[in-house]
């Protein structure tokens, strides 16, 4: 399995976002990256700059939002929904998507997915995929 630093997440961002302002040829992820970047113009300055954003202390304590680790959450969420992984995220994800349109249900199911990880790291359980969905689902409908 391959587990990347967050140093290899940050240049990935930056190197995607590099080559679609220069017109270059993009892989697949790197597309896809590319237009999640492109919803989110307010990232442009630190994904233009790679080293700085290497460099950069996103920790909670300094109180600035991780524009990588939220990039990151759309290519999870993307994935998920196009495997459908954990079943039954793609209809509850479509659902969400129906009601608010695709970029504000990534952010609601975004929030479901962190309660989710904190819920895991805080019980020592495996993550409650079933709760996930459940979560997303409520969300579509209310």
């Amino acid at each position: 399995m391959f587990t990347p630093s967050s140093h290899d997440v940050r240049r990935f961002f930056c190197e995607a976002f590099r080559k679609h302002r220069a017109g270059e040829v993009l892989t697949p992820m790197d597309a896809i990256a590319a237009d999640w970047i492109a919803m989110h113009p307010e990232y442009a300055d630190v994904l233009g700059d790679a080293e700085g954003a290497i460099a950069r202390d996103y920790s909670v304590e300094g109180g600035q939002p991780n524009p990588f680790l939220h990039l990151s959450m759309h290519l999870s969420i993307a994935e998920q929904v196009s495997i459908d992984q954990p079943r039954g995220i793609r209809d509850a994800a479509a659902a969400l998507a129906q009601r608010l349109g695709q970029h504000d249900a990534h952010h609601r199911i975004m929030e479901c997915l962190g309660e989710m990880i904190w819920s895991s790291q805080r019980s020592g359980l495996p993550p409650d995929g079933q709760a996930y969905i459940d979560c997303v689902r409520r969300r579509a409908t209310g």
